[in-house]
C-alpha cells in the first residue's frame, strides 16, 4: 500500500494513519521513493544488486566515501589514514561515534567487517578482499590493514556499500543469517520496517555522526514494478519521487511544472548477458554473431529515444580506464548468419528472460527478437517478475537476458573482477571463462605504476570484446523524478543517493 500525500487534519488524515499505523510516514518529512523492485537483504556481502546497495548507502556507512562528484575519495568512518612507504600497511584513524542502538563503533567492528567480507563463505565479494592479509584494531580508534602485496584499488574498495560496517557484537549476538532482515548500522537512517515485497521504511538515526546534515525525518522506499503506474503515482502525488524513468516519458513529464526530472551523469552500461554454460553459446564464433546480428543504435533510437549512446565496452565511458577505442562491431546480421552456419549453429533458438513491467527492457527484448531473426536466429521471451529474475540468472535458468551495471567504486578493478576474473559468481552469471583474462585482472589489481596499468586495463577490454564475454549495449544517464516540493534529490555516478542531503519542503 502507498503513502497517500498528507492534506491535513480531518477524515483524509485519519484514513492514512489507519492505513499506516505505525509507519514512520506520519511525519510530514518522510520521503517516499518508487522503484522497480524489492531488496533482496540486509547483509552487505551476501548481494551485488543496485536496489540493495542504494539503500544500504543510506543505512550504513563506510571507512572511506566517494564524493558527490563520484571521483573523488573522502573521509568516512575514517577521518584519516596513513599507508606505508611500501604500500602494504593502512592505518585509519576511526571516528568517534556510534551506531544506530547507540552502542560504540569501534576499530574491532571494522576489522570484523573487512575480514568477514573476505572469509565469509557466502560473500560474493571475497575476491576482492583477499588482497587483506591482516585487519587488527590496535585501540578503539586504530585500525591497521596489512595486504599481502600492494593493490591499487584498495582504498577505493572500502567505499564499496559491500563493505559496510557491521557491529561484531550484534552479528554476533542476533546471528549471521538475521543479518539479512534485521541490520544494524552508522548511517543517515535506520530500518524500522520491511514489508517484503512492499517497502521498506527508515527513519532518521539520531545517532548518525552528521545528524545536523540530515533534514528528513525517514524514507520510504515502495516497490511499484510497473514503470508507468509508478510515474503516474509520482504525477498524483502519491509518491515524491521515482526512480527508472522510462525514456519515452522523460519530455512528457519534463513539461509537468509539479514535476522535475533529474538526469544525472552515470556509470550505468546496459549489456545482454550470455549463458556461456549452455551450448553452443560456449562457442566464440556463436557469440560474435550474436554481436553482429544486434544492432546497437536502433535500440539507442527506439528503446532510449536518443538518451542513450552505444557501448564498446564493459568500462563505462568517461571512468578510469576506458578504451575509447574497443572494438565496435558493425550490424551485419548476413555475417552472423554465415558465422553461425560455420559453427553448427543454424536454427538455433534462445530463451531470453526479461523484467515485466520495465518497459524499457521490454522494448529492449522485442528488437534483439527482431534483429536476432534476421539472422536466422529464433529467440522465445519469458517475462518473469523483478524478483525472481536475478536468482533465475544466479542459477542459470536462461540463455541470453539484458541486465546493466553501475559502478560502485571510482576504481575498474571492482567490476572487471566481477565481470571476468570472478568465480564466486561465475563471472556474473555469464560462466565465462578465459585463465588469461583472469591472470591480468589479478595482475593488474597490484600493478602500482598508472600506465602500465591502464595498457592492462585496454588488453582486458579488447579480449573481452572478441571473445563476447557479453553484449554491450548502450550507456544512458540515470532517470529520476521528484515532486517539485523536493529539493537536494541526487544520485552521483556511482549511483549512491544522498538523501542526508534531501529536503521536503
Amino acid at each position: 500500500m502507498l503513502r497517500k500525500k498528507w492534506l491535513g487534519i480531518g477524515v483524509a488524515s485519519v484514513l492514512a494513519l489507519l492505513t499506516i499505523g505505525t509507519s514512520v510516514a506520519e511525519a510530514d518529512g518522510v520521503l517516499t521513493i518508487g522503484r522497480r523492485e524489492d531488496g533482496t537483504t540486509f547483509d552487505p556481502v551476501k548481494t551485488t544488486q543496485n536496489t540493495d546497495f542504494w539503500v544500504f548507502s543510506n543505512v550504513f556507512d563506510v571507512l572511506v566515501r566517494v564524493d558527490k562528484t563520484g571521483t573523488k575519495l573522502e573521509p568516512g568512518l575514517a577521518e584519516s589514514w596513513e599507508v606505508s612507504s611500501d604500500g602494504l600497511v593502512y592505518t585509519f584513524k576511526i571516528r568517534n561515534t556510534t551506531f544506530s542502538d547507540g552502542s560504540p563503533l569501534t576499530a574491532k567492528d571494522a576489522a570484523f567487517t573487512l575480514t568477514r567480507i573476505r572469509d565469509n563463505p557466502a560473500s560474493l565479494w571475497s575476491d576482492t578482499y583477499k588482497v587483506i592479509k591482516t585487519a587488527e584494531a590496535k585501540d578503539d580508534r586504530t585500525l591497521v590493514v596489512t595486504l599481502n602485496q600492494p593493490a591499487a584499488p584498495f582504498l577505493a574498495s572500502l567505499a564499496m556499500p559491500g563493505a559496510s560496517v557491521l557491529s561484531e557484537a550484534y552479528v554476533t549476538k542476533i546471528g549471521e543469517d538475521a543479518v539479512l532482515d534485521h541490520p544494524l548500522g552508522s548511517g543517515a537512517f535506520e530500518l524500522v520496517e520491511w514489508k517484503r515485497g512492499e517497502k521498506v521504511v527508515l527513519k532518521k538515526n539520531p545517532n548518525f555522526w552528521e545528524k545536523d546534515r540530515v533534514h528528513l525525518d525517514g524514507v520510504e522506499w515502495i516497490s511499484v514494478p510497473d514503470d508507468n503506474t509508478r510515474m503516474l503515482k509520482v504525477q498524483a502525488g502519491e509518491l515524491d519521487a521515482a526512480i527508472f524513468v522510462p525514456f519515452s516519458r522523460i519530455a512528457e513529464l519534463q513539461k509537468d511544472a509539479n514535476l522535475e526530472v533529474h538526469l544525472d551523469p552515470s556509470t550505468r552500461e546496459d549489456h545482454l548477458l550470455i549463458n556461456q554454460r549452455n551450448a553452443p553459446l560456449d562457442k566464440i564464433p556463436v557469440r560474435q554473431a550474436l554481436d553482429m546480428a544486434i544492432d546497437k543504435q536502433a535500440i539507442v533510437d527506439t528503446a532510449t529515444f536518443g538518451f542513450g549512446e552505444v557501448a564498446n565496452s564493459y568500462v563505462p565511458k568517461g571512468a578510469l580506464y576506458h578504451n575509447d577505442k574497443n572494438l565496435l562491431r558493425p550490424y551485419d546480421p548476413e555475417g552472423a548468419k554465415k558465422l553461425l552456419a560455420d559453427a553448427g549453429a543454424s536454427d538455433l533458438t534462445l530463451n531470453y528472460i526479461v523484467d515485466a513491467g520495465d518497459e524499457v527492457a521490454e522494448q529492449t527484448a522485442i528488437l534483439i527478437q527482431q534483429q536476432l531473426a534476421k539472422a536466422g536466429v529464433t529467440v522465445n521471451i519469458t517475462k518473469v517478475d523483478p524478483s525472481s529474475s536475478w536468482q533465475m540468472e544466479v542459477d542459470g535458468e536462461y540463455d541470453i537476458a539484458t541486465n546493466y551495471w553501475t559502478n560502485d567504486v571510482i576504481d575498474p578493478d571492482q567490476k572487471t573482477t566481477f565481470v571476468l576474473g570472478h568465480d564466486t559468481n561465475n563471472n556474473y552469471m555469464t560462466h565465462y571463462k578465459n585463465d588469461k583474462v583472469k591472470e591480468l585482472v589479478a595482475a593488474a589489481r597490484v600493478e602500482m605504476d598508472p600506465k602500465k596499468r591502464e595498457a592492462m586495463y585496454i588488453e582486458i577490454q579488447t579480449i573481452a570484446k572478441e571473445e563476447v564475454h557479453w553484449i554491450d549495449l548502450y550507456y544512458s544517464p540515470y532517470r529520476n523524478v521528484t515532486r517539485k516540493n523536493i529539493s537536494g534529490f541526487y544520485q552521483n555516478p556511482l549511483g549512491r543517493f544522498f538523501l542526508e542531503d534531501t529536503v521536503k519542503n
